[in-house]
């Protein structure tokens, strides 16, 4: 299974007052299904209702639906980068529109901040599953997908992390026992998340990922 994550842009930023206490939220589209995105994947309405209902039962409900700030290295989710809960994802035509409660956690203090201080922020979703190309190019995720998280925060993601996630996203993750593993990539990501010069990034792209493909 592959590690799939799409993001989203047009989301909003608002702040509720209950009993004299003030919360930030974020609100807004987290899934689109029935339609290929700009990643060209498409994810089936059938698939998306299902997995969502799994995760609203196991994890929203439950209020275990959590999220992170900034680009995990995988689809599990890491307690100490926890940003925000998720507190309800409902369907809407062919969208899923979520809503989740910034916390006061380091991560979600730090959200905070950037919110306040008007940074463009967006959201990401996360999950695994498999893709099936078609002719007409799309990939269309299949049956087996499991959302990991409905969204995740992230800025700016037109930039160079798009090559990151290009990576992440080939990575295979099985099942050891009841662990979910990578099987692939890990020093090429952390050799890529780590250049800072654009010019040392552009001329390591392709070295980078031979070595990747030769991991294949």
């Amino acid at each position: 299974m592959k590690l799939i994550t799409e993001e989203i842009e047009s989301v909003e930023f608002l702040v509720e007052t209950r009993n004299g206490k003030k919360s930030m939220y974020i609100e807004g589209v987290f899934l689109q299904g029935n339609i290929k995105n700009r990643n060209g994947r498409m994810y089936p309405m059938e698939t998306l209702r299902r997995e969502v209902g799994r995760y609203n039962e196991n994890h929203v409900v439950s209020g275990r639906a959590l999220g992170e700030l900034g680009h995990p290295e995988g689809p599990t989710v890491n307690l100490d980068r926890v940003s925000h809960k998720i507190v309800s994802l409902k369907e809407s035509g062919s969208n899923f529109v979520g809503k989740a409660k910034i916390l006061g956690t380091p991560m979600g203090k730090i959200a905070s901040s950037l919110i306040d201080e008007g940074v463009r922020l967006g959201v990401s979703s996360r999950g695994i599953g498999s893709l099936k190309p078609t002719r007409e190019g799309i990939n269309v995720v299949g049956d087996d997908f499991m959302l990991a998280t409905a969204a995740d925060i992230v800025a700016d993601p037109s930039a160079p992390v798009a090559f990151v996630e290009g990576i992440m996203e080939g990575k295979d993750w099985v099942w050891d026992g009841s662990i979910l593993r990578e099987k692939y990539a890990t020093k090429t990501y952390k050799t890529i998340n780590t250049l800072v010069d654009q010019k040392k990034l552009d001329e390591q792209k392709l070295s980078l990922f031979n070595d990747f493909l030769s991991n294949l």
